[in-house]
């Protein structure tokens, strides 16, 4: 499914974020606090759009995602140099305590099972170092979240079949978001998996929530 929309798919997201997730990058980079040196993890990386914000500050930057498509995309575009790397989020290609920071932004719902792979994430980060998940989320009160929701059925399917060949693709966006745990939920989640320190913010009303966590030392 994401192989078949990677052409496109940086496109679609600014196109419906109403350019919002321009700005969704930027808090993540912000929280990412990538250092000169730093090794940075970007799961679920996509074509490696986000993963290149990380690399101004001279991080050493990793794009790894499951699909093989996205990542040909990414690695033919010009820019700042990432190494593109295949795996699978529930078992990282990767040694354990590898990297000062790992991120995923948009991926984690997408995984089959949430608690392996942020168990995984926290197995290749080094003692003290920096989770940070941006992922669509719930807006507050029931009421207004199934406005949202009901929104997300009908426009994302309908615009994305104007701009995508795989319209199919994007009725799944919305079916996966209203799955999701809500905020608080995923924060508990993220604890259980041994993660320390976690907060999160909500962005554009709670559209979208950035969790951040520490490995303990």
């Amino acid at each position: 499914m994401f192989d078949a929309v990677a052409g496109r798919y940086d496109l679609l997201n600014d196109v419906l974020s109403l350019g919002q997730d321009r700005h969704w990058r930027k808090v993540v980079a912000r929280l990412v606090q990538a250092g000169p040196g730093d090794r940075v993890l970007d799961l679920a990386a996509g074509t490696g759009t986000s993963t290149r914000t990380f690399t101004r500050s001279g991080a050493r930057c990793v794009a790894c995602d499951f699909s093989l498509g996205m990542l040909r995309v990414g690695a033919r575009r010009p820019g700042p140099p990432v190494s593109f790397v295949a795996g699978d989020a529930l078992g990282l290609p990767f040694a354990d305590a590898s990297f000062d920071v790992v991120t995923i932004s948009f991926g984690l719902r997408n995984v089959a099972d949430t608690d392996a792979a942020l168990a995984e994430l926290l197995r290749v980060t080094r003692p003290g170092g920096r989770l940070v998940i941006c992922e669509f989320s719930h807006l507050p009160g029931p009421l207004l979240d199934g406005v949202y929701q009901r929104y997300l059925a009908a426009a994302l399917p309908a615009v994305a079949a104007r701009l995508s060949p795989n319209a199919g693709a994007y009725a799944y966006l919305a079916e996966s978001i209203s799955h999701w745990p809500a905020q608080a939920e995923l924060a508990r989640k993220i604890q259980h998996a041994g993660w320390s320190a976690v907060r999160w913010r909500n962005l554009t009303l709670g559209v979208v929530a950035v969790h951040v966590a520490r490995r303990p030392r």
